[in-house]
């Protein structure tokens, strides 16, 4: 070890008993392995895992995920120092964990030096950015922070939510009233792009409110009715359902930019495109779209065409249009696929089977969205790559909140003589606002949600209003 240490042109150190000590001696050591294995005059952290672990004291200590950054930062400086003469440039990781290293020390500015070398090269990362965010802020630099901040979202970058807690965190100690409109603006920021903050975030949101001095906010954590009512404050939250002009805004989007896309966005041709457009023109508008194939795998105990005819079957019973998306395989009979059981399901609703090769979703978008506001669909797909290829931040929430009040998921306890479906809530999940309330949903720690549910959890931020005089 010290033969490392030596030719990378650093003395051996004693090893501390702390662990957040040990770890910062680990960057050293692991920066004495770098130095002496490189050939090439660039830092470099792309190295394999071997590199990624120092042995002390018989531990294996794994380097990357446990850097903590003593307030004593020499050692960290004395890597800088190291780097910045020997090398001209390093690699995005080594920027990285000097940025991390320094936003602690009061050379912190220096981190801004390693963001703009990082830029040319590559683009920073949100993590760059937010550590020299948080650096800024830690030595109570507002303006470089916020002008970092708008930076950051410039490159169309989402930033983390521990960048934005951090300005929430700074905020309680100052009274500006610029500083709180800004604030502001990160919730509007959550709400439009659909972005929930966690439990501790939560906390920090309710603690600014609350020292706002002379507004008198007080924030409870509570939840929503299934009415839609706040359980706390008795407001009514947002619905879910689009306005007609929301509607038509989206349809239009979606029309263009995903089912009329082009290929990059869709496993189809313009002719089958064109024979699916011309059938649903023969129909009558539809109550619900079924993605007939991903209907027909979601119970695996069962037949593939017994378990869609069983789903089909309960619905038409409703005296419901029903559409069932498919692919040609489907009727080709098959241990899978029963010709009589097919025929049933022809029977009891609307049938289009595209080619094996198309994609089942641009054909499910057009025809729940052709048939109106109404019109539900039921399908396990999340359709985030039709999300992506949306083309700004407004029309994608639209897209969400569309999805979550249409999309109809069956529950797993399914039996052939019942069908239910998730509960639909009838409420928006977003950061909304009325100007004297605010209600966040946020994640709780340690809760686990998957990308197609919404947080359960609330805070809700009430202005108490003066008593007349």
């Amino acid at each position: 070890m010290k033969s490392f240490l030596k030719n990378a042109g650093i003395q051996a150190m004693q090893v501390p008993a702390s662990r957040s000590a040990r770890c910062l001696v680990g960057i050293v050591v692991l920066t004495a392995f770098m130095v002496t294995l490189s050939t090439s005059g660039v830092f470099s952290l792309g190295i394999p895992p071997l590199f990624g672990t120092v042995v002390i004291r018989g531990e294996v200590h794994m380097l990357f995920p446990q850097i903590r950054i003593l307030e004593d930062t020499s050692e960290v400086i004395d890597v800088y120092e190291i780097m910045k003469a020997k090398y001209k440039s390093l690699e995005s990781g080594g920027y990285t964990l000097l940025i991390r290293g320094l936003i602690h020390s009061d050379r912190w500015k220096e981190a801004l030096l390693l963001l703009e070398d990082i830029k040319k090269a590559t683009d920073p990362s949100k993590k760059n950015y937010g550590d020299c965010i948080q650096g800024a802020l830690l030595h109570g630099d507002v303006d470089v922070a916020w002008s970092l901040y708008q930076e950051l979202l410039g490159r169309n970058l989402v930033p983390l939510l521990e960048t934005l807690k951090a300005f929430f965190d700074y905020g309680k100690d100052i009274n500006d009233d610029h500083y709180s409109n800004k604030l502001l603006d990160i919730l509007l920021y959550l709400r439009n792009n659909q972005l929930y903050p966690g439990e501790s975030f939560a906390h920090s949101i309710k603690t600014w409110f609350e020292s706002i001095p002379g507004r008198q906010w007080k924030g409870q954590f509570t939840t929503i009715q299934k009415s839609g009512q706040c359980s706390n404050c008795g407001r009514a939250i947002e619905s879910i359902q689009l306005s007609p002009e929301e509607y038509e805004f989206l349809k239009e989007k979606i029309m263009r930019d995903v089912i009329d896309g082009g290929d990059q966005y869709k496993k189809t041709t313009p002719q089958e495109l064109k024979r699916f457009e011309s059938f649903v023109n023969t129909c009558p508008p539809f109550d619900i779209v079924i993605d007939g194939l991903n209907v027909a795998k979601m119970f695996p105990k069962g037949r593939e065409s017994q378990n869609l005819l069983g789903v089909v079957s309960q619905l038409a019973q409703q005296n419901l249009q029903l559409l069932v998306l498919g692919r040609k395989h489907m009727l080709r009979p098959s241990s899978q696929w029963r010709k009589d059981e097919m025929e049933q399901v022809r029977k009891q609703a609307h049938c289009f089977f595209a080619d094996n090769i198309s994609e089942d979703d641009p054909f499910l978008l057009y025809a729940t969205l052709n048939s109106g506001n109404h019109c539900k669909f039921i399908t396990k797909d999340l359709l985030r790559d039709h999300k992506a290829c949306l083309p700004d931040a407004r029309t994608q929430r639209l897209f969400f909140k569309w999805q979550q009040g249409h999309q109809l998921a069956i529950m797993k306890g399914f039996q052939k003589s019942k069908l239910t479906f998730q509960h639909t809530l009838s409420y928006d999940t977003v950061v909304q606002t009325t100007g004297d309330s605010w209600h966040i949903p946020y994640d709780e720690d340690l809760v686990q949600r998957s990308s197609c549910e919404v947080p359960t959890k609330w805070l809700c931020l009430q202005r108490k209003t003066r008593d007349p005089c």
